[in-house]
């Protein structure tokens, strides 16, 4: 089963070079590597360039997350598409778990457990403790938009990613909600693991781009969905009291959680 892994870049050459070096000792064969270089100034262009392994779509000027995402979906060629950010670790076996249980569990859309913030711990050790002790352990709910595997279908079923989320943020939000309502199986799994630094690109993005653009997602997010003051605290409750209760039952039974800092 084929798999294309799209990432959207914006200078952070650093991050991705990491990041393709870990794709490239994933142990997954089938694999298609689409990267969009969003007007990177910092030498990644060239360095992109340079790679023959990968599938590489320029912009010159930033694009945003969901025309980014979108432009490698529509090159993909694979029977699940990945949407990676480059500020992330990955262990060898990280793809082909994910895949595997995906497949064997009908996901949907799922993505894999994740630990944020600074890499201060030796990585593919823990990479691989957890990843045997978490094999079990699903979380049936909102994936988390660092990494997320949709199957191919999904897009023909709900649309792709809604361009009107100017630069980034709220896009992966409307489109799992979307997920939701055409009640497609989502998830994150602990058979698979990242390391998620944590929203350099958009840290990079926000300097580079005057007024503010969350804002303005944010408000076009609920006003599409009609999301007022009620439903919007019903929600956010509802989540605090879920991610209280799996991490507190995750931690119980495995020693560890699928979204830890």
């Amino acid at each position: 089963m084929k798999v294309s892994i799209v990432i959207p870049v914006f200078n952070k050459i650093d991050f991705t070079r990491q990041c393709l070096s870990d794709i490239f000792k994933s142990d997954y064969d089938k694999l298609e590597i689409i990267v969009i270089d969003n007007g990177s100034s910092d030498g990644t262009s060239d360095y992109l360039s340079s790679l023959d392994d990968i599938c590489l779509i320029t912009n010159k000027t930033n694009q945003g997350c969901a025309k980014s995402w979108n432009q490698g979906v529509e090159r993909s060629t694979g029977d699940w598409i990945i949407i990676l950010n480059n500020d992330v670790r990955l262990p060898s076996k990280w793809l082909s778990n994910l895949i595997s249980i995906a497949n064997k569990n009908s996901f949907d859309v799922l993505s894999p457990g994740i630990r944020e913030g600074s890499l201060n711990y030796d990585f593919n050790h823990y990479a691989e403790k957890y990843m045997c002790r978490m094999k079990c352990a699903f979380r049936l709910w909102t994936p988390n938009g660092a990494c997320f595997a949709v199957k191919k279908n999904v897009f023909e079923k709900i649309g792709v990613f809604d361009e009107n989320f100017k630069v980034g943020q709220y896009e992966d939000a409307d489109f799992f909600r979307r997920c939701k309502i055409a009640r497609l199986k989502m998830g994150t799994t602990g058979y698979s693991f990242i390391h998620h630094f944590g929203s350099t690109t958009q840290k990079t993005i926000t300097s580079t781009n005057p007024g503010n653009y969350a804002e303005i997602n944010k408000q076009y997010h609920r006003n599409k969905w009609k999301i007022g003051f009620l439903l919007r605290n019903i929600e956010r409750y509802k989540e605090k009291l879920l991610f209280r209760y799996w991490s507190f039952k995750e931690k119980l039974l495995y020693g560890h959680t699928l979204l830890e800092n």
